[in-house]
């Protein structure tokens, strides 16, 4: 299998993430169904409202996803305006204020790296399992 990759970007509140998702939809479905099962199709649509909620949240109000699929896996990769890495923090059982998404990621991935733009901001790579 060759690598094929997609990329959205958007600007706006967190009603992006429900794009973002049909966009990472749109992604899978174009592999076609014999490229990754609903539960692995799941996991990568998760990490995917994940990282773009949190690129909405923290990282300056925009985002671009990147999509590609290499053979041994799906890369996500969601860019946004703010140098400031992802940080772990403990999740919040009584306020629901949060903290679940980034240990989340880093569970569901093989591989998770955070690298700066030159345009002063960064992208969250998840390389998720086929």
């Amino acid at each position: 299998m060759t690598t094929t990759s997609a990329e959205h970007t958007a600007l706006g509140s967190l009603s992006a993430v429900a794009e973002a998702r049909r966009a990472a939809r749109a992604f899978l479905g174009g592999l076609g169904q014999q490229a990754l099962g609903p539960e692995q199709a799941d996991t990568v649509i998760l990490v995917v409202s994940e990282l773009v909620t949190n690129a909405l949240r923290h990282g300056g109000g925009s985002y671009t996803l990147r999509l590609t699929a290499h053979p041994g896996g799906i890369e996500v990769a969601v860019g946004d305006r703010s140098p400031q890495p992802p940080r772990a923090r403990t999740p919040d059982l009584v306020e629901g204020t949060g903290g679940f998404g980034w240990h989340m990621v880093n569970d569901l991935a093989h591989h998770v790296a955070v690298t700066l733009t030159t345009d002063g901001g960064k992208t969250v790579h998840a390389l998720l399992p086929r």
